[in-house]
């Protein structure tokens, strides 16, 4: 019994010897852990064979220094920490993107326009829309010229008088209301068989007879201008509209001149070709507000009145 007991007492103290040596020394990880944190690891990551933290990294990394035999084992330690160290992160500088301002379909030349200017705007309609339209005139002779061309747009529209306007002006005498005053029957019939102008005989006998009238309005006013602009306070009306269905196609002022102006014997007046005219002469500012036109023609309107 004693020689069995002997053996039995070998036997077990020489597997607890081999335990002993299988066991990881862990004193030598958590040493070298604390030289990465200071401040400790919890007790649940202590517990780590070599081998265990070598399988966890091999999928991100494939650096050989962790198998090699030859690198000692307080660097392969220090090297698996490293990797499984939760990175710093990085600020990422936000960028802030400026959108820029929609382009306008009708934009011309990098400009923004009202929306009625198109891609497809013919160059001359174009023209007229950034030189002429809304810029305050006080000439006598570019009223009644635009007053003529206003009563034109029930037959025509801005695009297909504007071709035409040259030859309007030569046919009547540079729109002078003292030339154009003292047109005889041939003349008149003349311009009516022109099928460039193409102009009826009622249309070219309206222009005629306008222009006596305000021969008529000259005499009593001093100017046509001094007449027109009266009725304004000889101040332009600035509008901010940003829809161009916000843009009337008349107001009171229109509606007290029209009524006026037949009063006085004029035809083709009504009070939307009257609005039309206060649009094109500059009377009323109605470019919208995000045109490129708007603030220029309201400097321009800003300015003293310029008619002596």
């Amino acid at each position: 019994m004693s020689k069995q007991y002997a053996k039995r007492h070998v036997l077990e103290k020489y597997k607890n010897n081999s335990r002993e040596k299988e066991k990881p020394n862990y004193n030598i990880l958590s040493k070298n852990l604390k030289k990465i944190y200071p401040i400790g690891l919890p007790r649940t990551c202590l517990p780590l064979s070599l081998s265990s933290l070598s399988l966890s990294l091999s999928q991100n990394s494939t650096d050989s220094s962790l198998t090699d035999v030859s690198v000692p084992l307080d660097e392969k330690i220090s090297l698996a920490i490293r990797l499984i160290a939760p990175s710093e992160k990085k600020e990422v500088p936000v960028v802030k993107v400026v959108q820029q301002p929609r382009a306008d379909p009708g934009d011309h030349e990098g400009l923004r326009r009202c929306n009625w200017i198109t891609k497809s705007s013919d160059k001359v309609y174009v023209q007229f829309h950034d030189e002429c339209w809304g810029v305050p005139v006080y000439d006598d002779n570019e009223l009644f010229e635009l007053l003529a061309l206003s009563g034109m747009l029930m037959d025509f529209n801005w695009t297909e008088i504007l071709k035409r306007r040259q030859l309007l002006r030569e046919a009547f005498a540079g729109f002078d209301p003292n030339q154009v005053a003292k047109m005889e029957e041939k003349e008149i019939m003349d311009m009516t068989s022109n099928k460039e102008l193409n102009l009826t005989e009622s249309r070219v006998r309206c222009i005629v007879d306008n222009a006596k009238c305000i021969t008529k309005i000259v005499r009593e006013y001093g100017s046509f201008s001094s007449y027109v602009w009266e009725y304004v306070n000889y101040k332009p009306m600035i509008n901010k509209f940003k829809y161009p269905r916000n843009v009337p196609l008349r107001n009171p002022k229109a509606e007290a001149i029209s009524k006026d102006l037949l009063r006085r014997g004029f035809r083709f007046v009504g009070p939307v070709i009257v609005y039309s005219f206060m649009q094109a002469t500059g009377m009323t500012i109605d470019h919208l507000v995000d045109c490129f036109r708007h603030r220029e023609c309201v400097n321009l309107a800003e300015r003293p009145w310029r008619h002596v």
